[in-house]
């Protein structure tokens, strides 16, 4: 998770991460390859240097560049989506998010360990609305997340496991991406930009082993969270080592109901039975 909550750096520090993150998740960047200078990347998104800094530190510390004084930054990880059907087109999160936005009626039902994610890839949208690229008409949206009261195996900091800024961090990071969720959304219908906006956030009593995007009621993106041991930075400037999970960036299946004749599809079943897993746990276990 980020080591640095939203609103800590201001709108321009986040606008230079979500565009860096979306680079990261839409081909732009491949595995090996050097992000611009820290100088040319302050000229293109017109900051000052310290934010570029900060953003990349972020950045770091999601495990998605490796940055080292006189060599730049080089990218280690990228966001890779994997057809679960051999002969489909490749394909990357960002572009299935605009896909699902570039649709007059909008259902997003999201399950996730954090709201981060989803934050930013709304905000990249919010962003295309306001500009008029895009006109969606109806905005749903439904997040299922971990309940505050539960305790977490993860994040957890190795040889103190009970060390409690951890699951307050996380807690404080979901709190302020929930709001700017809430936010971002709510702006565009009291802007008169989209129609009907609806935004429902829900918790739930179990562990997130998976985060689960269902786009539009014909796809689904699913991937294990991967655990991985790491060093983040606290508030107070210690840096600790955890044991974490992946969640910005990590691979996901891509799954679609294909509306195949005949008998259904592994990638129908799939969608099917996971909208049955969203609706059961809304329903029966949501607080």
């Amino acid at each position: 998770m980020s080591g640095e909550v939203l609103g800590a750096g201001g709108k321009e520090f986040q606008r230079v991460l979500d565009r860096l993150r979306e680079r990261l998740s839409d081909g732009t960047y491949v595995v090996g390859s050097r992000l611009a200078t820290q100088r040319n990347l302050a000229g293109e998104f017109g900051v000052s240097r310290d934010t570029i800094q900060r953003v990349l530190r972020v950045l770091t510390g999601e495990g998605w560049i490796e940055a080292r004084q006189g060599s730049g930054a080089r990218v280690v990880k990228v966001s890779r989506v994997h057809s679960a059907s051999p002969a489909a087109e490749r394909v990357h999160l960002g572009k299935l998010i605009d896909q699902t936005f570039e649709r007059p009626e909008v259902t997003l039902d999201v399950a996730l360990l954090t709201s981060e994610s989803l934050d930013a890839h709304v905000r990249l949208q919010a962003d295309r609305i306001q500009s008029r690229e895009i006109h969606p008409q109806r905005i749903a949206v439904r997040v299922l997340l971990p309940s505050e009261s539960l305790s977490l195996p993860y994040p957890r900091a190795k040889g103190n496991p009970q060390d409690p800024r951890l699951q307050e961090r996380l807690r404080s990071i979901t709190r302020a991406h929930t709001q700017s969720l809430h936010r971002v959304l709510r702006e565009l219908e009291s802007e008169g930009l989209v129609p009907s906006v609806t935004v429902e956030i829900r918790r739930v009593p179990l562990v997130p082993t998976f985060k689960l995007y269902l786009l539009n009621g014909v796809t689904a993106l699913y991937g294990p969270y991967e655990v991985v041991e790491r060093r983040i930075l606290l508030d107070d400037g210690e840096e600790v080592e955890v044991v974490d999970v992946v969640g910005l960036g990590s691979d996901l299946i891509h799954y679609v109901k294909d509306g195949a004749p005949g008998a259904e599809s592994q990638g129908s079943r799939f969608v099917r039975s996971m909208e049955s897993w969203f609706n059961s746990c809304w329903e029966l276990l949501a607080e």
